[in-house]
Parts: structure tokens; C-alpha cells; sequence
């Protein structure tokens, strides 16, 4: 009975400490990977004040904080890639279209960093339409210009003469209510 009390205790111990407090919580829209070894995870986050605020819609006027995180792949990534680090220099946009009325948002996402994720992508938006309704939301990635990154010759030689293509992830019927309605206050 005593082994059996403390498996329940360190079991119910483990769960919380893997669950995310509620200022965490996030809705993954999608995940991908794409050459050369670069990993993406779409998400729609809790709205939050970011700085400088005149580059940034306020908390007040958002409902959602969406985001990118682009990292390179734990794993198979090019040689003297830090496993898991930021990938710099990309241009992400997203596009949100209320599914119910047509009506739409574009963002540029910037690179943001906070505590929970590091670096990554983001935009505070407000919804076109009733945080209820479901939506579609597409990113585009595109690489870095020339004049953002310069490549080396062993760079070019192994991948060739980009970071990485340019590609477009879309996901439909995307629910932010949860989110929308949830608070890091």
C-alpha cells in the first residue's frame, strides 16, 4: 500500500511538473521540416505586451500572438549548425482568413525573444472576425537576401546558393478561441 501511495505521488509530482503553467499554454497550428535541416512550429500563442511598443499592436487590441519558431533540426542539420539554435535572417509572413466571412489579416512576423521560447517570430493581431470563427492561416517563409546573409563557398558548394527555399505552410479551420480568450496576466 506505502509503494503504491508514493508510484501515485511521484506520478501525479511528474505531471506537473510537465505541465505548462497557464501563462504557457499555446495552440500548435503545424509543424514541419524542410532542407537543409531547418524545423518549423506554427503556433498561436496568448497575447502579450511586446517592445518597442510602436512597432507592436498593443495587448489591448490583440487577440492573438502568432508565432514562428524556426530552429535548426536537433539532429540532421548542416555541419557547425548549433543543434536546436534560431535561424536568423528569414522573412515570415502570415496571412488569416476568417473561413465564415472572407475577410483577412496580413503580418510580418519579427523576430521576438522571450523566456519561454527564445528567440522565434511573432505578431500580435487582432482576428478578422469573432474569436469563434475558424480560420486559415498561411505562412510564407522566404530566405534571406544577399545583402542579410552573405554564403560561404563551402555553404554554396554543400546546399547551394540560399539558406534555404521559399515555402509556404497553410492550415485551415483553425480554432483560437482557447487562446484568444486566455490571459499571461
Amino acid at each position: 500500500m506505502f509503494k503504491m501511495g508514493i508510484k501515485q505521488s511521484l506520478l501525479g509530482l511528474g505531471l506537473l511538473i510537465l505541465a505548462k503553467p497557464a501563462h504557457a499554454v499555446e495552440l500548435i497550428l503545424g509543424e514541419a521540416r524542410v532542407e537543409p535541416g531547418i524545423v518549423y512550429i506554427f503556433e498561436g500563442a496568448i497575447k502579450d505586451q511586446v517592445w518597442p511598443a510602436s512597432r507592436h499592436l498593443p495587448q489591448s487590441e490583440t487577440q492573438v500572438h502568432i508565432e514562428a519558431r524556426v530552429n535548426w533540426d536537433q539532429e540532421n542539420l548542416p555541419k557547425g549548425a548549433v543543434p536546436g539554435g534560431f535561424v536568423p535572417y528569414l522573412y515570415i509572413t502570415a496571412k488569416v482568413v476568417n473561413q465564415k466571412t472572407g475577410l483577412s489579416t496580413f503580418v510580418d512576423l519579427l523576430p521576438h525573444i522571450n523566456l519561454v521560447d527564445n528567440f522565434h517570430y511573432a505578431r500580435n493581431i487582432a482576428l478578422p472576425g469573432a474569436v469563434s470563427d475558424r480560420y486559415q492561416v498561411t505562412f510564407t517563409v522566404a530566405p534571406p537576401t544577399g545583402k542579410d546573409l552573405a554564403l560561404h563557398k563551402d555553404w554554396v558548394g554543400a546546399y547551394g546558393n540560399q539558406l534555404t527555399a521559399e515555402h509556404r505552410f497553410i492550415y485551415r479551420d483553425v480554432d483560437f478561441e482557447e487562446i484568444a480568450k486566455a490571459s499571461r496576466d
